[in-house]
């Protein structure tokens, strides 16, 4: 029978400690209870999996026990408890050799999950090879770029030019860009321009604008739509970039991992992120970026090499 996951939980609250105690081992942990540093360094004799430890405690801090605590067990994985507002707190714990960490109060299941990853991350013999941000970017000097007093028509111009079949890595055919960086007169990235951005800006705005409620079940005839594309392509044609583009896209460092450019993605919904380098535009990761490098995962080992 496999053995359940020993967590040392290090909490001064009495409470706490007792309530998630009787969760974790109802979720099937076992558990070592510690009220303090002191008590919890000494139950490292316990072999605990896994370490749950408060940053604010009376006596030694959570920063403190975690110093000691990794200099008696390199390998003992900890999670960090915060309370709300005190990530910079949380963070340097990461600094310091942290696992993880989480805020006060958590949710009992993602609490169990990150036991049983932190356990997990334990037991590999090695971490996976994970490309960081850098090395699967579009670089900034391969990427379209455009002057923001340009026109639409010749931006339009340059994005058809950026849709040219080019072979790259990984047995994937990339296919244009589908956005235009548009940068001012220092390189400066202003914004971005995006085939969605066109696309938005041909509507009338009637037709997003809020109808009163006996309008919402309207359909338009096919007549109703006839002309209308040509004629409004037509009338954007000599509007500046600047006056229909996106925002610069949220940026992400280069040293940053693949996760945390899908979780921006996700989170702030955008489909692509500038990559910086000591704080300087490099380049540009977007979500086919992060797709190709799923598909490099997934090819077969046997296959990847070829």
């Amino acid at each position: 029978m496999k053995q359940p996951i020993k967590v040392l939980m290090v909490d001064d609250e009495k409470r706490f400690r007792e309530t998630t105690r009787k969760i974790l081992e109802r979720n099937g942990f076992q558990t070592i209870l510690a009220e303090n540093g002191e008590k919890a360094l000494q139950c490292l004799d316990q072999s605990p999996d896994v370490a749950i430890l408060d940053i604010r405690m009376p006596g030694m801090d959570g920063h403190e026990v975690l110093e000691k605590m990794l200099k008696l067990e390199p390998d003992l994985p900890v999670i960090m408890l915060t309370g709300h507002g005190d990530k910079d707190s949380a963070e340097q714990s990461l600094v310091i050799g942290a696992f993880d960490y989480l805020s006060k109060p958590c949710d009992i299941d993602l609490l169990s999950d990150k036991i049983r990853e932190a356990c997990r991350s334990r037991q590999q013999t090695g971490k996976p090879e994970e490309d960081l941000v850098g090395s699967a970017m579009i670089p900034l000097s391969a990427y379209t770029t455009i002057d923001e007093d340009a026109t639409i028509a010749e931006s339009v111009q340059e994005l058809k030019a950026s849709f040219v079949t080019m072979p790259t890595s990984d047995l994937i055919m990339e296919t244009g860009h589908r956005s235009i960086l548009v940068m001012d007169k220092n390189g400066q990235i202003q914004g971005i321009l995006t085939i969605r951005d066109l696309l938005e800006r041909i509507l009338p705005g009637y037709l997003t604008s809020s109808k009163p409620a006996m309008a919402d079940s309207i359909q338009y005839s096919p007549m109703f739509w006839r002309g209308m594309f040509t004629s409004a392509v037509e009338q954007i044609r000599n509007l500046t970039i600047s006056e229909i583009m996106s925002p610069v896209p949220a940026s992400i460092d280069a040293e940053s991992t693949l996760m945390e450019a899908a979780w921006i993605m996700v989170d702030q919904n955008q489909r692509r992120l500038i990559v910086t380098e000591n704080g300087k535009p490099a380049g540009v990761i977007r979500e086919q970026d992060l797709f190709f490098q799923m598909g490099k995962h997934l090819i077969p080992p046997r296959l990847r090499s070829n």
